[in-house]
């Protein structure tokens, strides 16, 4: 019935992704220098911002113009004559030199069979295809560099290329329907759909543990971990798929293709259901497969208790930092990566971080995977303060982390402008936005919570120490004899 009857909505039952255990859950759970008619250029403009970030009255000025006291619209550096994102991504905090990264450093690397020859006539080999740049361009530090150029393409790839198979992730815990597409070029990507509409929020009756996957909430997440200057989320891009002929009629599971109906009504409570047949998705790059690159998972610190009547221990220790700060937090960057996780999930409103991976061959000093993050972007109207206790506990922030915070609170580069900007460029844009009006004025506000913590956490130590710089992890050197450059002499 369903090739003759194409106005009738087709569903796939998520019998498939573990209910069961889903179900059970939810029963038992809760002024720049400028001449006066000339436009600054955006070299002014930079070192303007760049001494405007090391003011140390910096956080008090920004809440006191923060949205909802009649703040101006922020545009990109005036003269630039760039978008927000590109002058995002065009500022020197973004720019600095870097290392050159040695051999070992690289995720995977290529093997050459035989040795170089002399050839008179040589000729150009194909360019990999993108999934494997992507692959070959991870080392210890970043998943991609800034500004990748094959970013495009990758995206291009997951939003169009033919999907030539499509199974159940076979992934232990799982509550929810999720997906391996596969395309021609055997690269793979994740699929989660759609599951609430951009402008609901969660119910506040739902236990978070029993919350949707939104497939917005993956795409906002990797242009929020880009924009954060993280690049530590696989890309995801939006994507209308097919449920009946780039699924149910090439899947060789056959216990996901025994879930398919045809249905005039939405009649199951946990269907996934196209309209009628196109099917809102996020398709999320997968990593290298386990057996090139191991990856270890590692419990969080501060997992959430998942009981409505049991308090976990950082909820009850105030000083319980300090036993954490045992191998591997206490040497190296684990602590500083594990609270910019922390930030990340506080902007986006994701409390359910109970792990994390990272790639094991570079064993404790590497950066951390931020994958599954389909929880995150369900309430705008209200924010959670318990994801920030590790920053507020420990008091530790990287110092780029806390440059790059403060200069998207800037009118000109404000966050939620940058997130828009960037999100327009998502396929799925020209469905609708990916993240509602709502969501992204919540960034902003959250973005001030954020920086009123790290103010009071060096307030602190001031009255303890007489400093406050023992709240920040230093490692912008480059950065702070740029500003000695261009700040004058008091």
């Amino acid at each position: 019935g369903i090739t003759r009857r194409r106005s009738r909505t087709v569903c796939l039952s998520l019998a498939v992704a573990s209910l069961s255990l889903h179900l059970l859950l939810s029963v038992l759970s809760r002024s720049v220098y400028q001449n006066p008619c000339d436009a600054p250029s955006p070299r002014q403009t930079h070192l303007h911002t760049l001494r405007a970030l090391v003011d140390t009255n910096y956080t008090s000025r920004m809440s006191d113009n923060h949205v909802g006291h009649g703040r101006k619209e922020g545009g990109p550096p005036m003269g630039s004559g760039m978008s927000k994102l590109e002058a995002l991504f065009s500022h020197p905090l973004y720019n600095m030199p870097t290392p050159p990264i040695h051999e070992d450093d690289w995720l995977l690397k290529v093997k050459h069979k035989g040795k170089a020859r002399e050839m008179t006539v040589t000729a150009t080999p194909p360019p990999p295809p993108p999934r494997l740049r992507f692959h070959l361009g991870i080392s210890r530090w970043q998943l991609y560099p800034h500004l990748d150029p094959n970013m495009a393409s990758l995206a291009q790839q997951l939003s169009t290329h033919r999907i030539v198979s499509a199974d159940v992730l076979q992934k232990s815990g799982g509550t929810q329907l999720k997906l391996v597409m596969s395309f021609p070029n055997y690269g793979q990507a994740m699929l989660k759909p759609i599951k609430q509409e951009r402008d609901e929020e969660t119910n506040f009756n739902l236990y978070y543990f029993s919350d949707f996957e939104r497939h917005n909430a993956e795409i906002a997440a990797f242009h929020r971990d880009r924009v954060l200057g993280y690049r530590r989320i696989p890309p995801a891009v939006g994507r209308l798929v097919d449920v009946v002929t780039e699924i149910k009629d090439i899947t060789t599971d056959h216990k996901l293709a025994r879930t398919f109906f045809t249905s005039p009504v939405f009649l199951l409570q946990h269907a996934v259901c196209g309209r009628p047949q196109n099917l809102e998705a996020s398709l999320a790059m997968m990593l290298p497969d386990p057996s090139l690159a191991t990856r270890r998972t590692w419990r969080s610190p501060w997992k959430c208790s998942y009981s409505r009547s049991k308090l976990a221990v950082w909820e009850k220790n105030p000083d319980y930092c300090d036993t954490v700060k045992t191998p591997p937090y206490n040497k190296g960057t684990r602590l500083v990566d594990l609270i910019d996780m922390t930030i990340l999930d506080f902007l986006m409103g994701n409390m359910d971080r109970h792990h994390y991976e990272t790639f094991e061959k570079f064993g404790n000093n590497t950066f951390l995977l931020h994958l599954d993050n389909g929880k995150a972007f369900g309430r705008h109207s209200t924010d959670e303060p318990s994801i920030l206790t590790p920053l507020e506990q420990c008091c530790r922030i990287r110092r780029s982390t806390l440059l790059h915070l403060r200069l998207l609170s800037l009118p000109q580069y404000r966050l939620s402008d940058v997130m828009r900007d960037s999100l327009s460029h998502d396929p799925l844009f020209s469905v609708a936005p990916l993240l509602s009006a709502l969501h992204l004025s919540a960034l902003d506000r959250r973005l001030v919570t954020v920086l009123q913590t790290v103010s009071c956490c060096q307030e602190r130590q001031r009255s303890r120490h007489g400093e406050g710089d023992d709240v920040i992890y230093e490692n912008v050197t480059d950065y702070k004899t740029l500003v000695n450059h261009v700040t004058p002499a008091r």
